[in-house]
């Protein structure tokens, strides 16, 4: 099971997002959870995830939540692949992201 969170202003606008990630992974037969949060919302939610991707709108706070999920691998959620809500791609990202980090 991955498990992949998304992260952004309020946790709001990426659940489109996410439900396009959810599809393309079942899709793949990818066992995952996938999640959206607020930037907020991610010190509750680190010791639950794998990966943290970063909605552009939040970019500006990686040190931050970096330092909020020690050993997670935190990365930006393409801008393109974000606006066209582009769930597959993303996912290929996270996977690429996590395989690297093994």
């Amino acid at each position: 099971m991955i498990r992949i969170m998304l992260c952004c202003a309020s946790g709001m606008s990426t659940s489109l997002l996410v439900e396009k990630m959810k599809k393309s992974a079942l899709e793949q037969g990818i066992e995952a959870e996938i999640w959206a949060v607020g930037a907020n919302e991610v010190k509750a939610n680190a010791n639950r995830t794998d990966i943290i991707l970063l909605g552009p709108q939040v970019r500006y706070a990686q040190r931050k939540i970096e330092s909020e999920a020690p050993g997670v691998p935190v990365a930006h959620i393409d801008m393109k692949d974000y606006g066209m809500m582009n769930g597959q791609s993303v996912l290929k990202q996270a996977l690429a992201i996590l395989e690297k980090n093994q």
